[in-house]
């Protein structure tokens, strides 16, 4: 009755993908003592009554190592740009020049890279337990379809179809935050 019986396997792949994706969203945010303008993605600013992404207000910029630029469009939303930056717990100090914001990329001290090495693992955890919640997802379909009738071999081939898509990803999210951490400890 259930020999027909396919995990989507598609499906919970594109969802772990998913959580990795997220995870390098993530780390991108994390500072590493160079400038990037994906620092900034998280910032939201509160322009024209809603909620808005910084590069939706004004175009950010890289000029050099440790520099960010974000040349505000409207003048009237400098003071809420600088506002949210420093509300958002990036630890930069905004310097404006008109409707330029500039923001210097300090040098990372020992203890400021311990604590992003630490949010970098939490970060990478939140990505685990998104991924084992995919597999357990995958692993009720086999125990339902198990119900309905299909055999122990074809549950055990499924169930063992389904681990080792987890390790896979398990081991990518490893090694994102090995080479994450190896970079924020990087002097």
């Amino acid at each position: 009755m259930s020999d027909d019986f396919m995990l989507d396997t598609d499906d919970l792949e594109r969802r772990m993908n998913g959580a990795i994706a997220s995870l390098r969203t993530e780390f991108a945010s994390l500072r590493t003592g160079r400038a990037s303008a994906s620092m900034l993605e998280p910032v939201m600013v509160d322009a024209y009554g809603a909620m808005t992404p910084i590069n939706q207000v004004g175009t950010v910029n890289v000029p050099e190592p440790r520099m960010v630029t974000i040349n505000v469009w409207d003048k009237g939303l400098v003071g809420k740009v600088e506002k949210a930056i420093r509300e958002s717990g990036l630890g930069i100090n905004p310097q404006l020049n008109g409707t330029i914001i500039m923001l210097p990329i300090p040098e990372l001290n020992e203890e400021r890279r311990r604590e992003l090495s630490k949010v970098a693992g939490q970060y990478a955890e939140n990505a685990r337990v998104s991924i084992r919640n995919v597999r357990r997802d995958g692993m009720d379909q086999i125990k339902k379809a198990k119900a309905d009738g299909m055999s122990e071999d074809d549950q055990k081939f499924w169930e063992t179809e389904m681990q080792d898509m987890t390790n896979k990803f398990i081991a990518q999210v490893d090694s994102q935050l090995e080479t994450k951490q190896s970079e924020i400890m990087q002097v």
